[in-house]
């Protein structure tokens, strides 16, 4: 049964003091409670019955709600019976904590409440009851020792006709239905978009499942999480796993919420098994690192390496080239470690967005210290010498992948910058490469946006300046050059600073120029003017064509 419906029941006695969005939440059982920390009883979904006797003081309250939160509850009732009336302190603990918050008057008893509330769950779950705990036996025989997440999708979609997938945070499929006949696979396309969703959706703070519907896609999805534990929801979002269902959950019956929550639950523990298995890589990307770090002896490092590339490429024959990756994640309270996210991050970002399943992400290894990740990448050695300049990773490629569903997941306080090298044949290069690979990074912060790389190509340009001028220095170079035309354009709805991209663009060239922005050559020759007049420069000197070209890529 649903929160509202308690309402709609006027012989409870129930009067709604906040968390009215919540509504929509399922009460799957009832508990009366005064202890301070009922935490011990709790398995999600009560609806928690309490006289209010563990308030010794008004600091207990948000203690309270706390736990009840923390637990899954899906809302609160409190008696007026012992103080009079509800608290303030309670009412505002509950809206931090987004618990729906219900105050029960004096002449009604608990039990009643109780009974009502049991009497309901119980004739919902009655019909298929048999067929829940049948289901529920079949999915714990066949979860992890049975084959993985595509047995578990398998039988939702024999037993209840649904489709679903395991995603990634980056939309990559992890696992997805074996079953012939199962219809057409989700695009990588519909697969970003609907990790994006979720994780705007987490961010903003709703509760799962989210429902979505998306243009061109065809119908409903259902996206439910897929954590670890507790931790803030930093820590884990980038990184963690989705179960999205093609279907709308939000008129299914309490059995087959329950059985897709217990579908989340075996997935998350197939998904720690294989987090298990990347300690044996992270320490070697660890022991790696360090040693580059601290220059020891190209030969050491060398003898490192031979151990790493069994472990990460099996079979391989010869020594791989390798590649660095970079990133930082950021938060702007700074409350959260950015590293550890990083290094999760890095170990699904890295995969080729079109491989299929979860392991080739355990031939990727990734240290992290402090706020920032390092991956050792190995690459197979090219079949001919001209191979390797194509070979490996590119940042582009990496960026245009990850930066819409990780740039919602970011939302507005969070960043993630990514530098990448180029690919290096022997231990001697690894700490050039390195040394790279965090240029590449820094001058990728020096760019706007939630989601940013840069790659060793572009450290050969100018552009590998820019993150190393100080902040006020940047802004005062760039206003005293670029303001008076902004100015100008405002104040006379004019082009002035659209006209100096593309004339800096066409190398000065007035004909390539007029022609690209569609002007006569002589409405050019007059912008150019004006922008020369307001400015104090001269667009036929190459150094004030320099300088107006490193203020638009500052600014």
């Amino acid at each position: 049964m649903r929160l509202r419906a308690l309402l709609d029941t006027p012989s409870l006695g129930l009067r709604l003091l906040g968390g009215e969005d919540e509504l929509d939440r399922t009460v799957r059982g009832v508990m009366t409670t005064d202890l301070r920390d009922p935490s011990r009883y709790l398995s999600g979904g009560e609806l928690v019955l309490t006289g209010l006797a563990w308030r010794r003081a008004p600091e207990d309250s948000e203690r309270f709600v706390r736990i009840l939160a923390a637990a899954g509850v899906a809302g609160l009732a409190a008696g007026e019976a012992e103080l009079g009336s509800v608290p303030d302190d309670l009412v505002a603990a509950c809206a931090q904590h987004r618990l729906p918050l219900f105050s029960v008057v004096e002449d009604v008893s608990f039990a009643s409440i109780t009974e009502h509330v049991v009497r309901q769950v119980s004739s919902e779950r009655a019909g298929d009851l048999a067929a829940v705990v049948d289901r529920h036996r079949r999915l714990m025989t066949s979860g992890p020792t049975g084959g993985g997440p595509e047995v578990v999708l398998d039988l939702l979609g024999s037993d209840l006709d649904l489709r679903a997938w395991v995603l990634s945070p980056t939309g990559r499929q992890i696992a997805g239905s074996t079953l012939a006949g199962a219809g057409p696979e989700l695009s990588t396309e519909l697969a970003a978009r609907l990790a994006g969703e979720h994780l705007a959706a987490a961010r903003s703070g709703r509760r799962g499942p989210h429902r979505v519907t998306l243009e061109g896609a065809g119908g409903t999805f259902s996206l439910f999480p897929i954590r670890h534990d507790g931790r803030d929801l930093r820590q884990t979002l980038l990184s963690d796993w989705l179960l999205a269902v093609e279907a709308d959950a939000g008129d299914w019956p309490e059995e087959r919420l329950d059985l897709l929550h217990g579908v989340t639950q075996l997935i998350a523990v197939e998904r720690d098994r294989r987090d298990a298995a990347r300690t044996v890589r992270r320490r070697l990307a660890q022991e790696v690192l360090e040693l580059v770090q601290t220059g020891a002896p190209p030969a050491e490092i060398a003898a490192r390496l031979r151990v790493a590339a069994p472990v990460l490429l099996p079979g391989l024959g010869t020594a791989p080239h390798w590649q660095i990756v970079v990133a930082r994640v950021e938060w702007e309270d700074g409350d959260v470690p950015g590293g550890p996210v990083a290094q999760s991050l890095l170990e699904e970002v890295l995969v080729d967005p079109g491989t299929f399943g979860p392991e080739p992400s355990d031939r990727i290894a990734v240290a992290h210290t402090g706020d920032e990740a390092v991956a050792l990448v190995p690459l197979p050695v090219p079949d001919e010498p001209g191979d390797s300049a194509a070979a490996g990773l590119h940042a582009a490629e990496l960026l245009s992948v990850v930066q819409a569903p990780l740039g919602r997941g970011l939302a507005d306080d969070g960043r993630l910058t990514v530098g990448v090298s180029a690919s290096v044949h022997s231990a001697e290069g690894l700490r050039g490469a390195l040394e790279e690979a965090r240029h590449a990074r820094r001058v990728a912060a020096a760019r706007p946006g939630r989601v940013c790389a840069a790659g060793h190509e572009e450290l050969a340009s100018h552009v590998l300046l820019l993150p190393f001028v100080p902040d006020d220095v940047r802004r005062a170079f760039t206003a005293r050059l670029l303001d008076p035309l902004r100015d100008y354009d405002r104040r006379h709805r004019a082009e002035l600073i659209p006209t100096l991209e593309a004339f800096l663009d066409c190398d000065g060239s007035w004909t390539r120029c007029a022609g690209r922005l569609h002007l006569h050559v002589n409405t050019l020759r007059y912008r150019v003017g004006r922008i020369e007049q307001l400015t104090g420069r001269d667009l036929s000197r190459l150094e004030d064509k320099l300088d107006f070209f490193l203020a638009l890529r500052m600014s």
